[in-house]
């Protein structure tokens, strides 16, 4: 069974729904351009080294509080409880919830962020345990840096920076409830210029340049890590303090407090504790994969790192945004509209495989020309852009599963049943590790240059990462399986748009067969010239296609695209 193209006539416009959705991701790609900036600085200055190395760990240090008490557990357990005081009481009543929902926060932050700078070194050890011998090592001349005492000064400097992160979280599900969204998600691409004029500063204050990226020494290069951290820290505080004005002017009755007598608190701590404990297993998962990954081969992290870059933008762009539009608007509907919820759920999934069908397909095609184009330059050369691809192409395998299960997610979260999500992401995580485990021990022991099939200038590197990215997409699939199962028995009617999806997968994968023939035929010009190319050329024909076939979602993009265009 798939589902039909028409929406049911007493669903909530679909242009508003639209609109929403656009403002969401258009603030995201603001901020996910602003991050790309962001990891092609890291790429010029630092390359796939154990510089890169060290801030992937130290970055994600403290996402133990950005990931357990931020935007995903404020989404489920905060938004649908103010969203319903806000429609069924009063705004006084809603303020005061968010009243003590701030100040229990900030309590519970203070306390961990505190935590987190004093106990840095042990937090270290358990991220990083493959750093623990660095020491003798460069004691007997074996390695210019000690890893381990680095990330111990970056995990002081930047722990802070997840406390401001999850207090601007709160102030997004403030934004969200009230269907304003561009200015919570664009907020974070302060946090990413921060950083950016960070290591901009430092190697102008090093060198007398910021354009020469060889002539830093080790040590200079350490201390430009730790400005990186710096950045993030002035960015976090950025990121909250733009969004407090517009929140604002929507908070009637609020009152800081630390009550959990306020009414809707204990509604929003009952859900809370699943929510947590699920992100706490999925936050297990990126732990192990950052533990696992120090014992591989030197540059696996950054290569991790910046395959992920490229994995969680159509995430966040198409899944994220839908998803985040879609939560306060599903938390509106009473119990007793079941076909709506169902029809806007997947009306919604139609919205998200459109764009990310496309993309998951262009990552696998010429994701090589799309990696050299972003960070193919200063100390990142040749062999890094190969490895960061074949470790994308593991992830891509995941994507549009992984943005399916963010959406289902929230459909869950809406309904206020947040121990399903939970149970479901302990179970991806166990099957994540037991695909992950093997496959990158045994890839580890494959080269780089066995599977280009050429000589590669630069430090051997290996493909131990591809084996966490094959292990995060089968994880991936598994979860929507499993999430479409269980909402399936509370909503018979909903259905996933199978159908679509294998006509969108058909015509994508024409169209970027043909787009790969043309990058083959065209002469060897700069990576940002045949990406813009190839990646115009795909994006046309595809949008073109899909209207040309009578996909409702082309339709909609060419007609926007009429409009917006002078001519």
């Amino acid at each position: 069974m798939d589902e039909t193209d028409a929406s049911p006539p007493n669903e909530p416009s679909a242009a508003s729904s639209d609109s929403r959705a656009g403002s969401v991701a258009a603030g995201i790609l603001s901020s996910r351009v602003a991050g790309l900036l962001r990891e092609s600085a890291f790429a010029y200055y630092f390359g796939v080294s154990a510089f890169t190395d060290v801030l992937q760990v130290a970055f994600k240090s403290p996402n133990l509080i950005q990931n357990l008490l931020g935007e995903g557990t404020i989404s489920a357990a905060f938004i649908p409880v103010y969203t319903r005081l806000l429609e069924e009481e009063s705004p006084e009543a809603a303020g005061r919830f968010a009243g003590a929902i701030f100040g229990l926060l900030l309590a519970i932050v203070g306390v961990l962020v505190i935590v987190g700078v004093v106990a840095a070194r042990p937090l270290a050890i358990v991220l990083a345990p493959g750093y623990v011998g660095d020491a003798a090592q460069v004691a007997a001349g074996a390695r210019a840096i000690n890893r381990l005492d680095l990330l111990v000064d970056a995990v002081r400097i930047i722990f802070p920076m997840a406390g401001l992160a999850t207090l601007a979280a709160w102030a997004l599900g403030i934004l969200n409830s009230h269907r304003q969204f561009f200015i919570p998600y664009v907020a974070p691409a302060l946090w990413n210029v921060s950083i950016i004029a960070a290591l901009a500063a430092g190697a102008l204050y090093w060198t007398g340049t910021p354009w020469t990226p060889a002539a830093l020494a080790s040590d200079q290069l350490a201390r430009l890590v730790l400005a990186a951290c710096g950045g993030a820290l002035v960015g976090g505080a950025l990121q909250f303090g733009v969004q407090l004005p517009f929140v604002a002017r929507h908070l009637t009755g609020f009152r800081l407090s630390l009550s959990t007598q306020v009414h809707g608190v204990r509604d929003a701590l009952r859900a809370f504790g699943p929510v947590v404990a699920g992100r706490g297993v999925v936050q297990l998962s990126s732990y192990l994969d950052t533990f696992l990954a120090t014992f591989l081969a030197v540059g696996a992290l950054s290569a991790l790192r910046f395959a992920q870059l490229f994995y969680l933008l159509p995430i966040s762009l198409f899944g994220l945004a839908v998803a985040a539009s879609e939560l306060p608007e599903l938390s509106r509907l009473t119990a007793a509209a079941r076909q709506t919820f169902a029809e806007r759920v997947r009306r919604s999934l139609r919205q998200i495989a459109f764009l990310t069908v496309p993309t998951v397909v262009g990552y696998l095609s010429f994701g090589y020309l799309l990696v050299a184009a972003l960070l193919q330059r200063g100390q990142f050369g040749v062999a890094s852009t190969w490895l960061v691809w074949l470790v994308l192409g593991a992830y891509a395998l995941g994507i549009l599963a992984s943005t399916f299960a963010r959406l289902l997610q929230n459909a869950f979260y809406a309904v206020e049943e947040t121990k399903t999500p939970a149970r479901v992401a302990a179970w991806r995580v166990g099957v994540s590790t037991a695909v992950a485990l093997p496959a990158m021990f045994l890839l580890d022991r494959v080269a780089l240059t066995a599977v280009v099939g050429h000589p590669l200038a630069g430090e051997p590197l290996f493909l131990g990462a591809v084996g966490l990215g094959l292990g995060a997409s089968a994880g991936a699939w598994m979860e929507l399986w499993w999430l479409r199962r269980a909402l399936h028995a509370r909503l018979p009617a909903l259905v996933l748009p199978w159908r679509a999806i294998g006509r969108m997968g058909l015509l994508a994968t024409i169209v970027g067969a043909l787009c790969t023939g043309l990058w083959w035929m065209l002469p060897a010009w700069p990576p940002l010239v045949l990406a813009g190319l190839v990646g115009g050329s795909f994006a046309g024909c595809y949008l073109a296609g899909a209207a040309a076939l009578g996909f409702p979602e082309g339709r909609a993009w060419t007609h926007q695209l009429r409009r917006r265009l002078p001519w």
